[in-house]
């Protein structure tokens, strides 16, 4: 396995902790950030391998009328039925984690350091070590349960029950900060937030 050349930090969090705003600041800062779920809306375009492989499995009921995914259709399926979820996740992470290598690998000699952010970085982190993608740290964005509902809630405009559903489809957040290099609390303010940030990029 070729030595990495920048520093690999993976970033992660629970759904409605503010895993996409943090990646967003680092952006600012101008550094590279690898996107999974980026990735993945990608490689379920019409007419893409894992496109078929999804309507395959899970029927034409899951197509919008131009014959695309309807992303919150096969949502309401997988969050409410682990054995489905376990089916999409075989037929995505495999491409997913396919292509985040080559784009490491792509800007391996450019950057100091690259960031990954992978909603399910803990759940699958066998899984991304196979791919030789190894982390230097890992960066958990924290908030506590009651405002991850309210924050799903008001995002995506469901109910209190699907977004617990959705909460419930990932490792509790609890455990996953005792897995985490470090811990950006974001149950506050963004600037908040950007402090903490502010705290890590002096170290690193």
């Amino acid at each position: 396995m070729t030595q990495s050349k920048a520093k690999l930090i993976g970033l992660t969090g629970g759904i409605g902790t503010g895993k996409s705003t943090l990646s967003d600041m680092i952006r600012e800062r101008g550094y590279t950030v690898i996107d999974a779920d980026k990735i993945a809306r990608q490689l379920v375009e019409k007419g893409l391998h894992a496109y078929r492989s999804i309507v395959d499995i899970f029927g034409e009921d899951i197509l919008q009328e131009d014959g695309e995914i309807n992303r919150k259709a096969l949502g309401k399926i997988v969050f409410n039925d682990e054995d489905q979820r376990i089916k999409l996740n075989s037929i995505v992470h495999p491409h997913i984690f396919d292509y985040m290598k080559y784009l490491v690998d792509k800007n391996i000699d450019m950057c100091e350091i690259i960031f990954l952010d992978i909603p399910l970085l803990f759940e699958e982190y066998d899984n991304i070590r196979e791919y030789g993608i190894i982390f230097d740290e890992i960066w958990l964005v924290y908030t506590d349960r009651k405002i991850q509902v309210q924050r799903i809630m008001e995002r995506d405009k469901i109910s209190e029950e699907d977004a617990i559903s959705r909460i419930d489809a990932q490792m509790d957040i609890e455990d996953k900060k005792h897995m985490a290099s470090e811990i950006l609390d974001n149950s506050g303010r963004r600037e908040e937030l950007k402090r903490q940030l502010d705290i890590l990029f002096e170290r690193v």
